[in-house]
């Protein structure tokens, strides 16, 4: 099942994203649930299955999409996870290296990246986002899987001129970080780590893994993140970008305005976005 947020005539709802459109469960559950997160929170994704064989409501070309989560609690990323990415920034520390985005740095599938006016290093980062169902602490490696809801595609957009000596600067630029197209529920990716990933900018493929090349395994991240944070439904874990980033590219190659950046996981979607840049007016404003 594929699950999305999304905005429709001003409101904003969630559903399940299907070949022929959308049903809205927003239009069903909303008076119990009234996101994806609430619905997380109450344990219903089996209610909302209820509802994937009903006929559709709404054209996918309708709706404009929203982030997966649109304010998750936490949104913790994974840095240096993948083999050729510690080689490319001659990384050596074996411990998970941990940064945090906020909610407000996010947008969702099909809309603009805002290429931040102060930065002239804007580099794309594929990865895989894990979307926690079931909250706790202290979780145990072999419980872990059972924790995730859904996986889905997210382009964490970095501005590297501003990663000074570590990475929240860089990070957390409004609009900078893609997150979706929708959630594939976990019952439909047996193995988080048999799966190819691929980034293309302009149609050109700048990375491609799997992510059975991951150093620290989504079980692993999530038993040690939640030794020291409490984990709750809709907290997205972001996994790690392979290799190819445009900053260790010689020579370098950063994304620009009218650059379409495009994520591909297997089994679990295609997120595709347009850079635009942002006026100096817009970074000021209130």
């Amino acid at each position: 099942m594929k699950l999305a947020s999304f905005m429709y005539q001003g409101m904003s709802s969630y559903g399940i994203v299907r070949a022929q459109g959308v049903v809205d469960l927003g239009r069903r559950l909303g008076h119990r649930y009234n996101n994806l997160k609430s619905l997380l929170d109450a344990n219903a994704l089996s209610e909302a299955a209820n509802y994937q064989h009903d006929p559709v409501d709404l054209d996918i070309a309708e709706i404009t999409f929203l982030p997966v989560i649109e304010q998750p609690g936490k949104i913790l990323c994974v840095g240096m996870n993948y083999a050729a990415k510690r080689q490319e920034f001659d990384q050596h520390n074996p411990a998970p290296t941990l940064f945090v985005r906020f909610a407000d740095s996010q947008t969702g599938h099909n809309n603009p990246v805002i290429k931040p006016y102060h930065s002239s290093e804007f580099d794309y980062e594929g990865e895989l986002a894990v979307i926690i169902g079931k909250g706790g602490e202290h979780i145990a490696k072999q419980d872990a899987l059972s924790h995730v809801a859904g996986y889905s595609c997210y382009m964490d957009g970095s501005a590297r001129d501003w990663q000074h000596t570590w990475f929240t600067a860089g990070k957390n630029w409004r609009q900078t970080g893609a997150f979706g197209p929708w959630l594939t529920t976990a019952d439909e990716i047996p193995d988080p780590h048999q799966l190819a990933i691929r980034t293309w900018l302009n149609g050109i493929m700048v990375q491609e893994d799997n992510t059975s090349s991951m150093i620290h395994k989504v079980a692993d991240l999530i038993e040690y993140i939640s030794t020291f944070t409490r984990l709750s439904p809709g907290d997205v874990i972001i996994t790690g970008s392979p290799g190819g980033v445009g900053k260790k590219r010689n020579p370098p190659l950063f994304m620009k305005a009218g650059d379409r950046i495009e994520v591909e996981i297997e089994h679990v979607g295609r997120l595709s976005n347009v850079i635009i840049e942002s006026p100096a007016d817009v970074q000021s404003a209130a």
